[in-house]
């Protein structure tokens, strides 16, 4: 007979992790599955610093690490492995992995979101050359060079900032003629004397040889284009949630996320979803290990 898990948690993110906690302390049988390494988009971090307990901040891989040593205290278990499939139609659900067929009497959805990209020619092939969608990750290589920043709200304000500290030149282009990012960012932003706002604008086109060595940018208000010389690209533009495997088996928002309330729960019985593929105001970390405890308390 196959086993069966009292839970299954599709996510080694912060959610993910602060229900297998919650689940396995309250002494729930709990497998953990994650496709790459505990703490999900969290390990892109370099330094977390909005997070309550860190005085001086803390390394995302480092936090999420941490995260998973705590649910494996009270005997949660992890399986790294990704997930294709589900079935959510039976008492019994069936999560499909490249690592076979786990079981479980209920199952938390926390597959969280990947940064989106903007579509335009050679984006993909150049990622990795010269584009970038994680400062924190790659900023260390455009030390004493001009790097460009897309996006306007919080992820794109951050991002600019840490390249500022790094880079020659900052150019951070946004679509509005304002920030769309908290207040916090962006007196900080106003002082560093490398980065400069190009408002009203996108990026159309970018430049290269076999890497990138420019970006046209173009003004929406009057239709004109320039081309910035920058050696960086970094694409702050928000996420798209991890929801493609999920095939209809709950319901789904117009943005791809996850409908459920406050209580985590979904539109299939025993089904919980938690963290930044859920339907909500505002992804943080914080708010990520909110949903975990909430759909942790239910399992």
């Amino acid at each position: 007979m196959e086993h069966i898990y009292d839970t299954l948690i599709i996510g080694g993110g912060p959610a993910g992790y602060t229900a297998a906690l919650y689940a396995a302390r309250g002494k729930a049988e709990v497998l953990v599955l994650e496709k790459i390494s505990a703490g999900g988009q969290m390990t892109l971090t370099g330094e977390i610093d909005n997070y309550p307990g860190f005085e001086e901040g803390i390394d995302g891989f480092l936090l999420g690490e941490k995260m998973k040593k705590c649910a494996e205290r009270f005997g949660a278990e992890t399986r790294f492995a990704e997930v294709t499939g589900v079935d959510f139609t039976q008492k019994i659900k069936k999560i499909y992995t490249s690592d076979g067929t786990f079981y479980g009497k209920t199952v938390v959805i926390a597959t969280g979101a990947d940064p989106r990209r903007i579509g335009i020619a050679d984006e993909k092939e150049l990622t990795g050359k010269g584009v970038h969608y994680c400062a924190h990750c790659d900023g260390i290589f455009y030390k004493d060079k001009r790097v460009v920043v897309v996006g306007g709200g919080n992820s794109a304000a951050s991002e600019a900032l840490h390249l500022s500290r790094i880079a020659s030149k900052v150019y951070l282009v946004h679509r509005r003629n304002s920030l769309k990012a908290e207040k916090y960012y962006y007196e900080p932003l106003s002082r560093m004397g490398n980065v400069e706002f190009i408002w009203d604008s996108v990026l159309t086109e970018i430049v290269s040889e076999d890497r990138v060595t420019g970006a046209v940018i173009k003004n929406l208000n009057t239709g004109k284009t320039k081309t910035v010389d920058c050696e960086g690209i970094f694409i702050a533009i928000g996420r798209k949630p991890n929801t493609d495997f999920l095939g209809g088996a709950v319901e789904l928002d117009s943005g791809g996320y996850v409908v459920a309330g406050e209580n985590t729960k979904t539109s299939a019985e025993g089904v919980f979803a938690a963290g930044d593929v859920r339907t909500k105001e505002l992804r943080q970390i914080a708010t990520a290990v909110g949903d975990g405890a909430v759909a942790g308390s239910y399992l």
